[in-house]
């Protein structure tokens, strides 16, 4: 061994090798692939590659290492702390020199492929590794002597510092090119996307670029803002979707298509402009500039996919259900009207058959059945329920059309989960009197501070929960119907019309769940529990040992009271677990990771498709799943954690509650 050679490890990958003293801690980086960041290219201007030194002995590699085997501190790291600070300890790889034997740290901050951890996807690890970079370069001036276009030295810069070659230039880019050039005194930071082209460019030294990931649904659209250098979520928001106002449900926007030629042109304008709005108030959150946003993704349903692409979902409205297009798309964010950069791109995850969409697809990233063993099984839960079943061996998804009920829709004193609405029941089984929890309010109705809360309708885990409260309280049979003869016991159980209804909330606003409450509850439910059956009898199963609930509304569903009111297939409670935003959370990882965007255009073509509509067992889970639980299945699993109450449901019943099912099934076909 030379003597003027250092043993050099890198943590946490591991990699060592020798170098000779004096080589910046940055090069011997990159001499071994250690992911170490440096957006300026080692000119000690941008501070990603700190690093710190492991000092002590470390029998492991045979070293002592200590910080006095790097160079002193020169006058570009003091320049750095005097302008932006450098803690103790931490040393910029580009100015430190080798000088001994080490073991180098290199903080997540500093790692280019550093894992994101965000609690809105439960805890969930998100590798970042965007197809957006940014990269600083110093382009030689023009002279007599040497006049080329300051387009090609731009070029042999980016592959003389970088190894990027063949990079193309965006129209815009070129226009302001010599302008930024001069501007920065001939050094630059460019924007590369995908590794093929400059998208934009910025005098001097620009560190930061963004990008939003959307989750287009048919109900509500979502954005989130998230820095593409550090993974970090700064903004999110919410708007209703203006579609709404042609139908709740999607099938009443295709019917407005059909019937009005042309129509999906406003449609289309209608749901970019919500794209537009919710643009200007993520930058406006996060005091970002629109234009440094350079990146965009977008999850949603077939038809809300079709419709913001501007294009005709009427094919999607019949058998065969055909896409016009169901890969992953690459666009120009202008394409979609977004107000940002000129020269951000949008992504557009694939979808998987007609009824089964690019959200699907960003559940499937998100929760990833595709890497595991077991078996799960995932529901999206909303206006469409969208389902998968299975694991790495195989994936099979559905989608149910459960209509707009678990919205509040269609509830007599339903409303969206906003401040006021009852979203959590309890029912004392012996006095038939309830508990109730509201949007914005931590306090129960019988605690301190309840008082204050303004009770105004009741949302979609509100109705879950006060369906399953009343079936076990012996309120609600397990055909669905009211118990009137306990009018006689309670005041809470009232005549309503030819049937009865229970008296959620008497106060003013006083609040009933009638008994068509109770059906149109039953309708869905059982729309959603006839899905997930047929996957299971397609996979040959007949249990399921994991339900993963997915959306803005499965996560805040109860598990208990899920299975109790038969929402989904008999499982131990336990096991029964919220996703959270699984479609939110998968276009966001789109957005950060590259590599994710090949990886689900690979999956999705492996998905088998199960067409609800056209199956033949369909009707018959319907009409079985319309009973609370369910007609069949006793529900043993969960019936050893609660008591659920006898069935008392009469033949008559039972044969209203079949009819009551072909009719559905006859308004779904």
């Amino acid at each position: 061994m030379s003597l003027a050679e250092a043993l050099v490890v890198f943590t946490p990958s591991g990699r060592r090798a020798r170098f000779p003293h004096g080589t910046t801690v940055l090069d011997a980086a990159r001499s071994l692939g250690v992911d170490l960041d440096a957006v300026c290219g080692g000119r000690g201007i941008c501070g990603r590659c700190q690093i710190e030194v492991s000092e002590g002995e470390h029998a492991k590699h045979g070293i002592t290492a200590t910080a006095s085997h790097l160079s002193p501190i020169g006058e570009v790291e003091r320049r750095y702390a005097a302008e932006r600070g450098l803690a103790d300890g931490r040393r910029l790889g580009c100015a430190a020199r080798i000088a001994g034997d080490l073991v180098v740290d290199v903080p997540p901050e500093s790692q280019v492929y550093r894992q994101v951890v965000r609690k809105e996807a439960e805890e969930r690890a998100i590798v970042l590794d965007p197809v957006v970079r940014l990269y600083y370069v110093e382009v030689e001036q023009p002279t007599l002597e040497s006049p080329a276009a300051d387009a090609r030295r731009l070029r042999e810069a980016l592959a003389r510092e970088w190894g990027l070659e063949g990079l193309e230039l965006d129209l815009h880019v070129l226009a302001g090119l010599q302008a930024a050039l001069r501007t920065g005194g001939f050094g630059v930071t460019v924007a590369v996307h995908d590794g093929t082209s400059v998208s934009a460019i910025w005098p001097g030294l620009h560190e930061r670029v963004f990008g939003i990931a959307f989750d287009v649904g048919s109900t509500t659209v979502a954005g989130h803002l998230c820095d593409l250098t550090s993974g970090e979520v700064l903004a999110s928001a919410g708007e209703m979707n203006p579609q709404i106002r042609f139908g709740e449900d999607l099938m009443s926007r295709v019917s407005y298509v059909m019937l009005n030629p042309g129509a999906q042109t406003e449609l289309t304008r209608l749901v970019r402009g919500c794209l537009a709005k919710l643009t200007a108030q993520l930058a406006a959150a996060a005091a970002v500039a629109r234009e440094d946003v350079l990146e965009a993704t977008v999850v949603g349903n077939p038809i809300m996919h079709h419709l913001l692409l501007g294009l005709d979902p009427t094919e999607l409205g019949s058998a065969p259900f055909a896409l016009t297009v169901d890969e992953g798309l690459r666009l120009s964010a202008a394409a979609l009207g977004l107000p940002v950069h000129p020269g951000a791109r949008a992504y557009v995850l694939p979808c998987i058959a007609g009824h089964v969409g690019a959200d699907t697809a960003g559940m499937i990233l998100a929760e990833a059945p595709h890497l595991a063993d077991e078996v799960t099984l995932l529901v999206d839960v909303g206006t469409n329920a969208e389902i998968v079943l299975g694991n790495r061996e195989r994936l099979l998804a559905a989608s149910s059309p459960t209509g707009p009920a678990f919205e509040g829709a269609q509830i007599t004193y339903g409303q969206r989960a906003a401040p006021g609405a009852i979203e959590r029941v309890r029912i004392d089984p012996e006095t038939l009197e309830p508990r109730i929890r509201v949007v914005g309010c931590e306090a129960w109705s019988d605690e301190p501070g309840f008082a204050e809360a303004r009770v105004t309708g009741i949302c979609g885990s509100g109705i879950i929960e006060a369906l399953a409260e009343l079936h076990l309280a012996g309120v609600l049979g397990s055909d669905g119907t009211i118990d009137g003869r306990l009018a006689e016991r309670t005041a809470r159980v009232v005549p309503e019309g030819r049937t009865y209804a229970y008296v959620l909330h008497a106060a003013e606003p006083r609040i009933l769940i009638t008994q068509d409450d109770v059906r149109q509850i039953q309708l869905a439910k059982a729309a959603l529990h006839a899905g997930c059956r047929l996957l299971l009898d397609r996979y040959g199963l007949e249990r399921v040992e994991r339900i993963r609930l997915a959306g803005a509304f499965g996560s805040q569903i109860d598990p208990v009271h899920a299975l109790v009111l038969g929402l989904v297939p008999d499982c131990e409670p336990e096991r029964v677990t919220a996703a959270g935003n699984a479609a939110g959370t998968g276009a966001r990882i789109a957005l950060l990771n590259g590599a994710a965007r090949r990886e689900i255009e690979e999956v999705v073509r492996t998905v088998e498709k199960v067409e609800t509509a056209v199956e033949p067992r369909f009707q018959e889970h319907f009409v079985d799943a319309l009973a609370i639980p369910h007609a069949r299945d006793p529900y043993e699993r969960l019936s050893q954690t609660v008591a659920l109450p006898a069935r008392r449901a009469g033949g008559q019943r039972r044969e209203r509650a079949r009819r009551a099912g072909a009719a559905a099934g006859r308004r779904r076909s």
